[in-house]
C-alpha cells in the first residue's frame, strides 16, 4: 500500500513527487509513456514567467508568484540549465498601451518586482531587433528561460534517489475504491494507496472519471513552434510577448538555453494527441512573429514542433480534492504558468493530503543535489582530466553538439535511464543541432543496443513503434 500514487510525470507529476519524497512516504508514480517529460513539458515554450499576466486572486497568480522563484532554486540544485534573461511584452498602438497598464497593474498586485513601462525607443535601446512599430513595452527583468524536461528529470530522478518508485509504459485503466484507499490498475499491473493525485495533462479527466463524477472539461489547444538555429540564438536577449488575448499569450520569440531561437506558439483547439504541424500555423506564427522582431530568418528554421495545452473550462487551475471520490486529488487545467508554478503547485497538493491526513515527516537526509558532466562547457584541461580517466569522453558522437559517448553512458546509469533516441537526446542533446541527428542517431541507436543489450530494431526513436530500423536488408541475387 502506497501513501501517495502519482499519475502522470510531465513536470507537475515530476514536481510533486519530488517534494513528496522529503517526507517519510511511500511514492509511486505511474507514467502512461515510455519516459519522463514526454507530453506538454518537452513541447512548450520554456518560459519561466514572472507572473505578471494571471488573473489577481486566481491560484494561478498565486502560485506563479511562488513558483518562479522555487524554480529557481529548484535548478540550481539540481544543475538544469535556467537563465533570468527577462521578458518585454510590446505594444503597437492605444489599445495594446491600455493592456500594458492593465498587465502592469495585476503584476503589481500579485507581487512581482521590478516591473517597469518602456517608451519604444527604450526598448529598441534595449532589443535593437525589435520592430520600429513598438510604441511602449512592458519590461519584467525576473522572468526567465529553463530547460523544461531537464528541469523535470532532474525532479524525477532526486525523487526515485530519494526512495519514490516510478513505472513508465504503464497506461491506467480502471481505479476503484477500496477499504484503505484505491485500487489502480494499470498496463503494468495493480497498484494500491491511500491517495492519489492526478497529473495526467491532457487526459486527466479522462483518469478522473475513472473513479469520479465529471466536474471539469479540458479543452486541449495545440501551439505550433519554429525552432531556429544557433545563429539566430542572439536575435534577441529577452523572451519577447506580444499582448496576450483570451487565446493565450500569444507568439513570442525567445532565445533558449541551448542557444537557439524559439517562436510561437499558435494557440487552436485540438485532439488530445494531435502534435501535428500545419502550413497554416506555421505561416499564423511567422506573420505575427515579424510583427515584433522583422529581422527574424526563418531560412534558419531547424525543427518544427507542436504541444498541446491541457486548458479547462474553469480557467484557472484545478486543484483540489474529487467532490465525488475522496482522497482523489486533481492537478488538471495546468496550462501557462503550469511550468513556472509546477514547484508551488506540488507543496500547495501536499497542503490539501496533509490537511485530510497525510503525514509529512521530514527525512533526516534528503538528497537534493545533482550534477552532470557537460563536455562541451568544460575547459581543456578538465577535458583532458575527463578522457584520462574515461577514454569515451573522447569519442564524440553528436558532433553539433559536442556530445560524448562518456556523456551518453552517463545518462544510461542514471535513475530513469532513456529507452529510446529522443529519451537520449532529451538528457544530453545528442540530436538536438543544425542537422537533428542526422548524423548522431545511428550512432546512438548503437549505443543504446548495445548498453541495453537488445537488437538495434528494438530502439525506437521515440515510443514503441516508431522504429528506424525492421530489419538487414538481403544482397539482390540475378
Amino acid at each position: 500500500m502506497q501513501d501517495v500514487i502519482i499519475i502522470g510525470c510531465g513536470v507537475i507529476g515530476a514536481a510533486c513527487a519530488y517534494h513528496l519524497s522529503r517526507y517519510r512516504l511511500r511514492v509511486t508514480v505511474l507514467e502512461a509513456g515510455n519516459d519522463v517529460a514526454a507530453g506538454t513539458t518537452k513541447a512548450n515554450s520554456a518560459i519561466i514567467h514572472a507572473g505578471y499576466d494571471p488573473e489577481p486572486g486566481t491560484l494561478m497568480a498565486r502560485l506563479n508568484a511562488e513558483g518562479s522563484p522555487m524554480a529557481e532554486a529548484i535548478c540550481r540544485r539540481l544543475d538544469v540549465p535556467y537563465r533570468k534573461n527577462g521578458s518585454m511584452v510590446l505594444a503597437f498602438g492605444e489599445e495594446d498601451r491600455a493592456c500594458l497598464r492593465t498587465l502592469l497593474e495585476r503584476g503589481r498586485k500579485n507581487g512581482i518586482p521590478e516591473l517597469r513601462l518602456l517608451s519604444g525607443d527604450e526598448a529598441r535601446a534595449m532589443e535593437p531587433a525589435l520592430s520600429e512599430t513598438v510604441t511602449e513595452a512592458l519590461l519584467a527583468p525576473t522572468a526567465a528561460i529553463v530547460n523544461p524536461w531537464e528541469y523535470a528529470l532532474a525532479m524525477a530522478e532526486t525523487a526515485v534517489r530519494n526512495g519514490a518508485a516510478l513505472h513508465r509504459s504503464c497506461r491506467v485503466t480502471a481505479i476503484a475504491r477500496e477499504a484503505e484507499g484505491f485500487a489502480v490498475t494499470t498496463s503494468g499491473g495493480v497498484f494500491r494507496g491511500r491517495f492519489i493525485i492526478n497529473a495526467a495533462g491532457v487526459h486527466a479527466g479522462e483518469v478522473h472519471e475513472l473513479i469520479g463524477e465529471k466536474n471539469f472539461t479540458i479543452r486541449p489547444v495545440k501551439g505550433e513552434y519554429y525552432l531556429l538555429d544557433k545563429s539566430e540564438g542572439g536575435r534577441v536577449a529577452r523572451t519577447i510577448f506580444q499582448c496576450p488575448s483570451a487565446a493565450g499569450k500569444g507568439v513570442l520569440a525567445a532565445p533558449t538555453v541551448h542557444g537557439n531561437l524559439i517562436v510561437g506558439p499558435t494557440a487552436d483547439p485540438s485532439a488530445p494527441d494531435d502534435v501535428s504541424n500545419t502550413a497554416g500555423g506555421m505561416e499564423a506564427v511567422r506573420a505575427l512573429a515579424l510583427r515584433s522582431v522583422p529581422g527574424i530568418r526563418f531560412r534558419e528554421n531547424i525543427r518544427n514542433f507542436a504541444g498541446v495545452r491541457a486548458n479547462s473550462d474553469r480557467g484557472d487551475f484545478i486543484l483540489e480534492e474529487s467532490p465525488s471520490a475522496p482522497g482523489f486529488f486533481n492537478a488538471v487545467g495546468i496550462c501557462s504558468p503550469g511550468l513556472s508554478a509546477a514547484p508551488a503547485i506540488a507543496r500547495y497538493l501536499a497542503e490539501l493530503m496533509a490537511a485530510k491526513g497525510l503525514e509529512l515527516q521530514e527525512k533526516e537526509a534528503f538528497i537534493d543535489t545533482r550534477r552532470r558532466v557537460r563536455f562541451r562547457e568544460l575547459d581543456g584541461g578538465a577535458q583532458n582530466e575527463l578522457i584520462a580517466r574515461d577514454a569515451r569522453y573522447g569519442r564524440v558522437i553528436c558532433r553539433c553538439e559536442t556530445v560524448t559517448e562518456g556523456e551518453i553512458l552517463d545518462c544510461l546509469r542514471q535513475p530513469i535511464p532513456p529507452v529510446s533516441i529522443n529519451g537520449v537526446k532529451r538528457r544530453v542533446g545528442a540530436g538536438m543541432g543544425r542537422c537533428q541527428g542526422g548524423f548522431c542517431g545511428p550512432r546512438v541507436q548503437e549505443i543504446l543496443a548495445r548498453e541495453l543489450g537488445v537488437r538495434a530494431e528494438d530502439i525506437p526513436l521515440e515510443e514503441p513503434g516508431s522504429y528506424i530500423l525492421t530489419g538487414e536488408t538481403k544482397e539482390a541475387r540475378p
